[in-house]
């Protein structure tokens, strides 16, 4: 729902701004139906807040119908016993009135409450469902603000906007019947009055909006000129280019036009109270003119001194409840339009779904299979075109190619994180669209470039993995990682924070970390994207001797960056444009002066030659091409 600064003082919110009407819904019986099916669940309270509403009405403008008897029967009748029974009956009709309100405060606070409660809930599973396209191609902001401030927007439409139209409604209807059984004549004059003194009104408060909505915009260019300008590099580029007496220029322009305006809006909300004040008053002074001309020029007894009053009391309760509901449809169309964004996601199918047949097996060995498999994100744009390989359970791949050439995307659909557009990918002989989701995913590790953490402890963090593993078990999963004696080095061990995304934490840190997580996991198919990319040597070099009996006898994918790892794999594949163009050993590939040995001679020559030095180093035999 579009959110603008509202002006100070009544009637900020008496018109629809352009993004009002360009997002304007289309009401459709559909889009009401879908709307109070989410109240249809607490239909009796609702009917709580409506009877509370109307009993409350009738109650607040009791002590009023009151008034006028205190002043004919106990003042001018000079009656003090009813003048004192009378304040006190009125006193006792305040506080239950009050009592009710708050009955109708509590039950109207509840529904909304609940409502958001049913709504946070079904809008994050059902965003817990959408594929990883869906967060790739949406703003994360967009999604944020759907599941805070547009759902929490939800309240407002329940607790004020439609609590607001029942209780205005109620108000007036309980004191055009009151006006009525007093004087017919001065009960319509109120009616034709009420109306007229509205739209000047309405009209100032749309002037003092167009000036705040002007001074804002103000605002924002001398907010952006002192951020730029008197940012340590900004006032490093000012001064070098010597634009002080420039941008001194540019901020007085400003300044100057931001003052005219506040002085411009500061009196247009001196003369919008002036009217106000003017036009208000103008509603009692016909009241008791024309009571006056009923009860002097025709004599007529049976209206009294404390009946005009009463009256006058009436008319001036019912500005309010005639200004909001001659505006009510501003409400309500920011209030359909906050429903209409809300249901548009949740309208958006799942990408990713579980068949209703979904094959559960006992266990999983890990044959991997790719049969053909093409895909794109976008229509039209291939990335993966006919895509075929096959991994023997226990056997391990490394995937090569220039940046872009789709092997993240390769591994990206093992999981099911994306779904294939045409061939098939099996484990097991299972088309992996056939399996159960979670079986599928349980029975996969990936360890990614970029390690996510959660903001809570290290332990916290394994536990993601495998909930119920024990102390001993976390600890032997860090030691296989080559983490365990840094954890055990810190004050709080494996309960210290690991703070926001893991910032904590080095670079390796998370990494290892990461891999911990995975050995816990202990799955049969293992995946690793570049996890030792963009690490010092020291960090790889932990990682490498973490990664290499790790994926002894699991199905494993590894994308190599330094390819320290390539080495060890049993085959290669060498992907490029989506494609698989060359396959083998290091020793078949390097020779072929294809892809892979423009990639050896440019990037990975180095890092072998390291990892040779690296064994060399510990004792052990240098691995040697097969």
């Amino acid at each position: 729902m579009p959110r603008h600064r509202r002006p100070p003082g009544p009637g900020g919110r008496w018109f629809l701004s352009e993004e009002d009407k360009q997002n304007r819904p289309k009401i459709t019986a559909q889009l009401l139906k879908r709307i109070f099916s989410y109240l249809l669940p607490y239909w009796k309270q609702l009917a709580v807040v409506i009877i509370t509403i109307i009993v409350s009405s009738i109650l607040s403008v009791y002590p009023t119908l009151l008034t006028g008897r205190i002043i004919d029967e106990g003042l001018i009748g000079k009656d003090f016993r009813i003048l004192v029974i009378l304040i006190f009956v009125s006193f006792v009709v305040m506080i239950a009135a009050n009592l009710v309100g708050v009955l109708q405060t509590y039950v109207n606070t509840w529904i909304a409450q609940h409502i958001i409660f049913d709504m946070r809930n079904n809008m994050f599973a059902h965003l817990q469902k959408m594929s990883t396209r869906f967060f790739t191609t949406n703003k994360q902001g967009d999604i944020i603000t759907r599941m805070t401030s547009d759902i929490d927007g939800v309240r407002n439409v329940i607790a004020n906007t439609m609590t607001n139209i029942i209780q205005n409604v109620a108000t007036l209807v309980v004191a055009l019947v009151a006006m009525y059984q007093k004087s017919w004549q001065l009960a319509t004059l109120a009616v034709i009055i009420v109306p007229f003194l509205t739209i000047p009104t309405k009209r100032a408060g749309q002037t003092r909006w167009s000036l705040a909505l002007e001074s804002q915009r103000c605002n924002d260019k001398i907010n952006q000129i002192l951020n730029e300008t008197l940012s340590v590099s900004g006032q490093m580029i000012v001064k070098l280019f010597t634009r002080e007496k420039e941008e001194y220029e540019k901020y007085r322009t400003i300044n100057r036009e931001m003052t005219r305006l506040n002085i411009k809006e500061s009196m247009a909300g001196r003369w919008f109270m002036a009217i106000l004040s003017t036009l208000t008053s103008i509603g009692p002074m016909l009241i008791y003119l024309a009571g006056g001309a009923i009860i002097i020029l025709y004599r007529d007894s049976s209206l009294t001194v404390g009946d005009i009053t009463v009256m006058v009391t009436l008319l001036t309760r019912m500005y309010m409840p005639v200004n909001v509901l001659l505006n009510i449809q501003v409400d309500v169309i920011r209030s359909l339009a906050l429903f209409s964004r809300l249901f548009e996601y949740f309208d958006i199918r799942p990408e990713i779904e579980n068949p209703p047949d979904a094959i559960v097996p006992p266990s999983m060995k890990g044959d991997l299979e790719f049969d053909n498999v093409v895909f794109s994100y976008e229509k039209g744009v291939p990335v993966l075109n006919g895509i075929s390989f096959a991994i023997p359970a226990g056997k391990s791949v490394a995937l090569v190619g220039p940046s872009g050439a789709g092997k993240s995307t390769i591994i990206n659909l093992i999981p099911r994180l994306y779904d294939v557009i045409s061939g098939a990918i099996r484990i097991d002989g299972i088309d992996i669209r056939k399996l159960d989701l979670t079986f599928l995913r349980s029975n996969i590790g990936m360890v990614t470039q970029e390690t996510f953490l959660f903001n809570a402890s290290i332990k916290d963090n394994l536990l993601y993995a495998k909930p119920d593993a024990t102390q001993e078990e976390l600890e032997e999963a860090c030691r296989k990682a080559n983490i365990h004696d840094f954890i055990d080095s810190l004050p709080g061990k494996y309960d210290t924070l690991v703070g926001n995304r893991g910032l904590k934490l080095s670079g390796g840190e998370k990494q290892r970390l990461s891999i911990a997580r995975a050995i816990l996991k202990d799955p049969p198919i293992l995946i690793f994207d570049e996890a030792t990319s963009s690490l010092d040597s020291i960090s790889e070099s932990l990682i490498q001797d973490a990664i290499e009996p790790l994926t002894k006898g699991r199905t494993s994918i590894i994308i190599a960056h330094r390819l320290s790892t390539v080495l060890a794999a049993d085959e290669i594949l060498v992907v490029e444009n989506g494609v698989i163009v060359e396959r083998g050993t290091h020793g078949e590939l390097v020779t072929r002066g294809g892809v892979y040995t423009k990639l050896y001679e440019t990037q990975f020559r180095r890092a072998i030659e390291e990892h040779e030095e690296r064994k060399q180093g510990t004792g052990l035999n240098s691995v040697q091409p097969a």
